[in-house]
This record gives structure tokens, C-alpha cells and sequence, in this order.
């Protein structure tokens, strides 16, 4: 069966919380079988992320953020992840992602399938991945 979703980016502000959660409430009706967030480049908008997700999470049947490898570390993605898992995300989004204007450096992972297997070797099964082809 298909499974359709949409994709959210993270608000900034005070009006843009208010158009997420308008669009959000609008989009519930639609029955897509989850709604996730991006990341932004080199995780620029990893707080929002999660916050926005979180929020999806309450509306949808379930709140997908995206985490992206470039400019990451083991460490970090580590931490960001028990911070998914504890907070009850079971899915995640997984892209290699853009890096911003100027950023200097790749991070630990060059690719998704280097974060996919570090999520599995870490994790297990934990999170239903989904990746960008």
C-alpha cells in the first residue's frame, strides 16, 4: 500500500509557528501516514526540528524529524538520537543533506547509508528509516 506524507519545515517565528499549526490542523483531515520535519543545512534548524516534531507528533499518526549527516559527528548524532528515542519518535527521515554557504566541513558521515548503518549499529531497530532517493 502507498503511504503518502508531507513535509514541514521549522518555524522561525512568531507568525511562522502560527502558519505550522494552521496548515498542520488543515493537513490532519488528509490521512497521510506521517508528517516530518527537515533539518536544515549542516542541522541548522536541529532545535526547531525537534520541536516542530514534536508537535507533528501530537497532530498526525506520527512525527518524522529528518536528520541529516553532513557537518555531524558520531557524538552529536548520538545524542540527538537518544533525545528522538526517549522522546518516542519510532521513524526518521535520513538524508545526506546540503551544506551551508561557507561550511567548511563534511562531518564523520559523507553520505546517508554512512548515518543509516551508524543509526543500526547504535540503535538496532529502533527507528524505521526512511531515506531521500
Amino acid at each position: 500500500m502507498l503511504e503518502l506524507s508531507v513535509e514541514f519545515f521549522p518555524p522561525r517565528t512568531g507568525e511562522g509557528i502560527s502558519r505550522f499549526n494552521k496548515a498542520a490542523d488543515d493537513l490532519v483531515p488528509l490521512g497521510f501516514g506521517f508528517a516530518s520535519v527537515t533539518y536544515g543545512a549542516g542541522g541548522s534548524t536541529r532545535e526547531g526540528t525537534l520541536t516542530a516534531a514534536r508537535e507533528l507528533k501530537k497532530r498526525f499518526k506520527e512525527g518524522v524529524p529528518h536528520v541529516s549527516c553532513y557537518g555531524s559527528d558520531e557524538e552529536s548524532i548520538y545524542e540527538l538520537l537518544k533525545t528522538y528515542s526517549n522522546d518516542g519518535f519510532s521513524r526518521l527521515v535520513i538524508l545526506r543533506g546540503d551544506l551551508p554557504s561557507g561550511y567548511g566541513g563534511l562531518g564523520e558521515f559523507k553520505n546517508a547509508v554512512d548515518l543509516v548503518r551508524f543509526v543500526r549499529r547504535e540503535f538496532g531497530d529502533q527507528f524505521k528509516i526512511e531515506v531521500a532517493a
